[in-house]
């Protein structure tokens, strides 16, 4: 397209790719600078089966406990001396944050779940019926004050009980009885391990709404600025997630009656009706919203990059995961190789969760349940041609054809890439394959 003589841009979503927070244009290509160098030495890593141990120091990508954080139910950390002050300033942050509800991050109800695990934590580290009954009483009182407005007299009061609960695990580590060992250092590492859940959940607080009401509006306006086109109008192509948020953007202006300032529209593997895509449920598993909790972010990439050693090499224990991103021969190998280690990225559960919706009756919806974005795709007046692959196991061509067939039928263009006996094309193919 550049070639061609088009202004050409690509716009990496928050939290992906070479996507980085900064405040002007030269700390922001400082950032992706090195975020792409870091991408570079984790994909070198994986790809020569090197250790998650001996990957370079600062790489944020690969899996880790900085980047993703199961709650462990028998969290022991290394012994470390106990340092009553400092654990009593970190359970009196925690409950402050939970108290906040997280700056407006978290629900209401969230919070309490929240901080009924963390309390549930502690619980099970105090077996002793004598301290059971002294947690039980401060653990009461800490979820009255929980529910509070929060200000300074709760911060007060919340100081004093975090200071009791220390007190209580104290008095338990003098204890004869032989589980009171490590109390200490149980206490630390849950408290730790919680401190880094509510980082996550704040860190990868945003879902698909978030990219289609403030994402791209955003670059557009900005590439807008840059290029300044005639007619105001840009001409989108998005693969899979990108062309499904084209779809909800016209969707969205087609029920306000906006103009979405688009020339056209093409999509490649990107429907709003997955109920036909049976790996993709697989690879959407959270359906639960309490699940959040527990998973805030599911770092995909990572996972996929571990795993990519077992289906490229013999003996292929995960050699189906190559049928979802390519079909046979279509990508050369190191571009292949390329894609895995590089393209996906840590995904947060709400985004997961809202996607999820495309597997009901109504399709794709917004946040709150009530839009279905195909809905009002039939008032669009932007030409829209649909692509689909005949191997994609991810969006079937089927897929892409329903979702093409709510445009006007003098708008939309449905192209099957692929032929009976060969060529054929799977999910990535349609952007990666020799083709």
């Amino acid at each position: 397209m550049s070639g061609q003589g088009f202004d050409t841009w690509i716009l990496e979503f928050r939290g992906a790719g070479l996507s980085v927070q900064a405040s002007n244009l030269k700390e922001l290509k400082q950032s992706a600078d090195a975020v792409s160098e870091q991408i570079e030495a984790i994909a070198k890593s994986v790809a020569n089966e090197v250790s998650p141990q001996k990957q370079p120091t600062g790489v944020s990508g690969y899996l880790s406990d900085s980047e993703f954080y199961f709650l462990r139910e028998d969290s022991i950390g290394i012994g470390t001396a106990w340092d009553e002050a400092k654990l009593v300033a970190e359970l009196t942050e925690i409950f402050m944050r939970l108290s906040e509800r997280l700056s407006g991050f978290l629900s209401e109800s969230q919070s309490r779940l929240i901080s009924t695990k963390l309390l549930d934590q502690i619980s099970k580290l105090l077996e002793d019926s004598q301290l059971s009954e002294r947690f039980e009483e401060v653990r009461i009182k800490l979820a009255n004050v929980l529910e509070k407005q929060q200000n300074s007299v709760i911060a007060s009061q919340i100081r004093d009980l975090s200071q009791r609960l220390v007190n209580i695990i104290e008095g338990g580590q003098r204890s004869v009885s032989p589980q009171f060992i490590d109390i200490q250092e149980r206490l630390s590492s849950t408290i730790e391990d919680f401190q880094k859940q509510l980082d996550l959940i704040v860190k990868y607080d945003w879902d698909f709404d978030h990219y289609l009401e403030e994402d791209v509006p955003a670059a557009m306006e900005y590439i807008r600025a840059q290029t300044k086109p005639k007619d105001g109008k840009l001409l989108a192509i998005g693969h899979s997630m990108g062309g499904i948020l084209l779809y909800a953007m016209l969707s969205r202006c087609g029920s306000e009656g906006r103009e979405p300032r688009l020339k056209a529209v093409v999509t490649m593997a990107s429907a709003l009706d997955y109920r036909c895509s049976k790996p993709l449920k697989v690879l959407l598993p959270l359906a639960d919203p309490a699940q959040a909790l527990n998973v805030p972010a599911v770092p995909f990439g990572a996972l996929l990059a571990a795993a990519y050693p077992l289906a490229s090499r013999p003996p292929y224990v995960l050699g189906w995961l190559n049928d979802l991103i390519s079909a046979e021969d279509m990508m050369h190998p190191e571009l292949l190789e390329k894609l895995v280690l590089n393209n996906f990225c840590t995904i947060p559960t709400k985004l997961i969760m809202q996607l999820t919706s495309a597997f009901g009756d109504k399709g794709l919806c917004n946040r709150s349940g009530k839009l279905s974005y195909r809905d009002h795709l039939n008032k669009s007046n932007v030409p829209v041609l649909a692509i689909a692959g005949d191997q994609d196991l991810i969006c079937p061509p089927e897929a892409v054809e329903e979702t093409a067939k709510l445009f006007p039928e003098n708008l939309v263009t449905y192209k099957l890439f692929g032929e009976p006996h060969g060529p054929h094309y799977a999910h990535y193919d349609l952007v990666g394959g020799r083709l």
